[in-house]
């Protein structure tokens, strides 16, 4: 019987931050109650400053919301303690549209940090293991000694995914992660989120602004407008749905104060894919299974 409970659920969430003359603020996220399921591959997009990293940043509370409360994994991240919130956060990785590799650091070396920082309970052995299994998973086991300045915007990408996959997270949160990819690279990177989302059974929630990605990536999205889900679409193959929903957020026919609910999730839930409900604790957050994982 498939869980009825989703896996992220943000209630009544907001947001605000300073404006640049100090005066006042402004509210990036405005009140966003959103679920979603364990294994989706879900997608936030929307005009530039409609609050899409902002909503992303709450979910592992790399920005602590003002108000309202985040729950992954049946976690409250919002009541934990600074030791609770960091062991939680393991099961959460986070791939940047910039990369973020440290730049005087090896492949290896940046794959292997997040590890690093579970020391000494991990051997050296078993991080080099998990580091050559990670590259493996995205193919660039021949760059374990190369540092980013050698590589390719695409190869800096895996890379970046490969650092996410190392803690074996229950989540990936991906902030414009093809933003700076060429098309065909672009393609590439998504090929390889999907066979994670397949194969792993790791949850994808991902930020962008290109149709094209929501459309070949995502199974569900929340177009953002104002700081507010507007819109909460499941996607169709031809995604015309999306290119309305779309245009209605640019035009501000939807208006902000009509913000959508959540679908109560357990009528969402009678159309998801159904399997064995058995789980495992993957840093420190519950999954379902799915397959064996790296």
């Amino acid at each position: 019987m498939a869980e009825l409970t989703p896996f992220i659920r943000l209630e009544s969430v907001s947001k605000r931050f300073p404006n640049g003359d100090r005066r006042g603020t402004f509210t990036a996220v405005d009140d966003v109650s959103l679920d979603i399921r364990a294994g989706e591959r879900f997608g936030i997009i929307g005009s530039s400053g409609a609050g899409k990293s902002s909503l992303l940043r709450l979910i592992n509370l790399l920005e602590k919301p003002d108000a309202g409360s985040v729950h992954v994994g049946g976690k409250d991240l919002t009541r934990l303690s600074r030791e609770e919130l960091r062991t939680a956060r393991s099961g959460i990785g986070m791939i940047f549209q910039q990369f973020n590799l440290l730049q005087n650091a090896t492949v290896h070396d940046n794959v292997a940090f997040p590890l690093t920082l579970r020391r000494p309970r991990l051997s050296r052995s078993r991080i080099d293991a998990r580091v050559e299994e990670c590259l493996a998973e995205v193919g660039l086991t021949d760059k374990l000694a190369s540092y980013p300045a050698r590589l390719s915007g695409g190869q800096k990408q895996r890379v970046a995914i490969a650092r996410a996959l190392a803690t074996r997270p229950a989540v990936m949160l991906c902030d414009e992660p093809t933003s700076a990819l060429d098309s065909e690279t672009t393609r590439s990177v998504l090929a390889i989120l999907a066979d994670i989302n397949r194969r792993l059974g790791v949850t994808l929630v991902v930020v962008t602004h290109e149709l094209a990605v929501a459309r070949t990536l995502c199974e569900r999205v929340a177009v953002m407008a104002g700081g507010r889900i507007v819109e909460d679409i499941a996607l169709d193959h031809s995604g015309d749905r999306l290119d309305t929903a779309i245009a209605r957020a640019n035009r501000r026919e939807v208006p902000v104060t009509a913000a959508v609910r959540p679908v109560p999730f357990a009528v969402r839930a009678a159309a998801a894919p159904t399997g064995p409900a058995q789980r495992r604790r993957v840093g420190g957050l519950p999954l379902p299974r799915k397959t064996a994982h790296v």
